[in-house]
Parts: structure tokens; C-alpha cells; sequence
């Protein structure tokens, strides 16, 4: 049998060893506080063959040398990219937006702030926006921070463009208040996020795991089914930094495969994965 001639075989039979394994998962767990479990090694090796293939690098070990040897960590952030899984959906979850509407925002007088940490690529901050928008009737000032680790879906969240089955859980009279609907040029419905609805949302980029700039106090705080990709002493630590920039009564709302269980916190346990400081 010939050896591999062109760069795609190349690529294709690169393999990803224990070692090299152990190397990727230690650095993402290090940066970014992801614990990428054993079981995962497929999905690693296929995910990260197309950044060797765009870097023209021969195997992971020189990939892994790259990446270490960067100063401003770009292909870090584009492995992180590439790892990580950005699931959502508009009004995902719903009954903690029902609750938020029904409890929390009737209780507040003042300015409203909320924090989606972990937005991906912007279908929960934009919920967030009509939901409250919709229920002050833009009488209040509303600020909702949305940040991820990863500049990819932000930068489809900053865009605030989206195809027609992606709003398909949208209410009618929030698609006609807080979104226009286009054409793309390949003659795709598309609906683009009104001005009233971004100048709510603020998109920013942040690492969980390291300094956070923002102050507080928060009303709320989403952080849906991303302490799942973290062990347990990370999601420890991150519950007590968000209990400390919820103003009392504040809301933690988690994914409803996510609690608390077995952390020491001082949050009260209020319905499934809803919170209340």
C-alpha cells in the first residue's frame, strides 16, 4: 500500500495519542477550567485535525507546541473554539423565564440587571431582552452583560442575525416588536435584532476562570448548562463568586441538569436549578 501523499491523508491519519491526549486536556482544564473527560479522544482528534490542517502542521505534538508558544494564546482561543460545544435555542428552558417574569421582575423598582454567563452565540441575552422589554415596556433601564470564552459565537451574537427555524419559538408579536425580517442573498428568511433590543445587550468576552471586571450587584445571573464542563471545586468556586455579586434576593438560575447539591453555599434552594441569594 502507497504512504499517504497529500496533505488531507496527511491529516486524516494523524492520531492522536494518550499523551498528546493528556497534554490538550491538561492545558484546557489549566486555561479555561473544562475538564475534558476520557471517552473524548474522537471527538478531540477530529475537532483539532482541521486547526493542524489550516496551521499546516504535521501531528498534534507540533500543534501542542504552537499553541504553547504563542504569547498572545490566539490558537489557544481557536482551540477552545473547537473543542467546546455551543448548544442553545431562544426561550430555551422555558420555565425559568416564566419564573423571572412571574417573580423577579415584579419585585424590582430600580434598574434591572442581569448577567447570561456562558451566552454562546446570543439566543439567551436576546430572550432576556424581550422578555424584559416586553414587561417594562421599555420604561426601565435595562443592561443584560452576555460574555463566553469563545470569540466565535460572540461574534454571531454581536451580529443579532438569525435563520427562520431558529425563531421558531419566538412569539409573533416578539418577532414583530424586536426583529426584522430579510432576505439573504441566497433567498434564506432571515430575522436581525432591532436597535431597541441591542442597545440592551452588552457582549463581551470572558475566560470564568480568571478576573472578572464587572462589579455588580446583578438581580440575576443565567449560567445554564456550563458548569456541567467544570469538576466540582470549580463549580464550587464559581458559585461563590456569583453569590457575591447577586445583590440579596438575587437569582442564580443553572441548567435543569445542573444544582448545587453538594457544594457548601448560602444560596436557597427555590425550584429546580433556580437559586435565590
Amino acid at each position: 500500500m502507497a504512504l499517504p501523499t497529500t496533505a488531507s491523508a496527511t491529516f486524516a491519519d494523524c492520531e492522536l495519542t494518550p499523551s498528546q491526549f493528556k497534554r490538550i486536556t491538561s492545558l484546557l482544564y489549566s486555561h479555561s477550567g473544562i475538564r475534558m473527560r476520557e471517552g473524548k479522544e474522537g471527538l478531540v482528534r477530529a475537532r483539532l485535525a482541521k486547526r493542524l490542517r489550516l496551521r499546516s502542521l504535521p501531528d498534534f505534538d507540533s500543534y501542542l507546541e504552537f499553541v504553547e508558544s504563542q504569547t498572545d494564546q490566539a490558537e489557544f482561543a481557536e482551540m477552545i473554539d473547537a473543542l467546546t460545544t455551543n448548544k442553545t435555542s431562544f426561550l430555551r428552558e422555558s420555565s425559568h423565564f416564566d419564573y423571572l417574569r412571574d417573580h423577579v421582575l415584579p419585585t424590582l423598582s430600580g434598574p434591572v440587571r442581569v448577567w447570561s454567563a456562558g451566552c454562546s452565540s446570543g439566543e439567551e441575552p436576546y430572550t432576556l431582552a424581550m422578555l424584559i422589554g416586553d414587561a417594562y415596556e421599555g420604561s426601565r433601564d435595562v443592561r443584560i452583560l452576555a460574555t463566553d470564552i469563545s470569540h466565535r459565537v460572540l461574534a454571531t451574537a454581536k451580529a443579532g442575525a438569525y435563520g427562520a427555524d431558529q425563531m421558531t419559538d419566538v412569539p409573533d408579536a416578539w418577532l414583530q416588536r424586536f426583529w426584522t425580517r430579510k432576505t439573504d442573498g441566497a433567498g434564506r428568511d432571515l430575522y436581525t435584532a432591532s436597535q431597541a433590543l441591542r442597545r440592551n445587550v452588552h457582549f463581551a468576552k470572558l475566560n470564568l476562570m480568571e478576573h472578572w471586571p464587572m462589579q455588580g450587584p446583578f438581580d440575576a445571573i443565567f449560567c445554564r448548562n456550563v458548569m456541567i464542563y467544570f469538576d466540582k471545586a470549580t463549580q464550587q468556586r464559581l458559585v461563590e463568586r456569583y453569590w457575591a455579586l447577586l445583590r440579596p434576593g438575587g437569582h442564580l438560575l443553572v441548567g435543569h441538569s445542573e444544582s448545587l447539591t453538594g457544594m457548601t453555599h448560602r444560596f436557597r434552594y427555590v425550584m429546580p436549578a433556580v437559586y435565590v441569594k
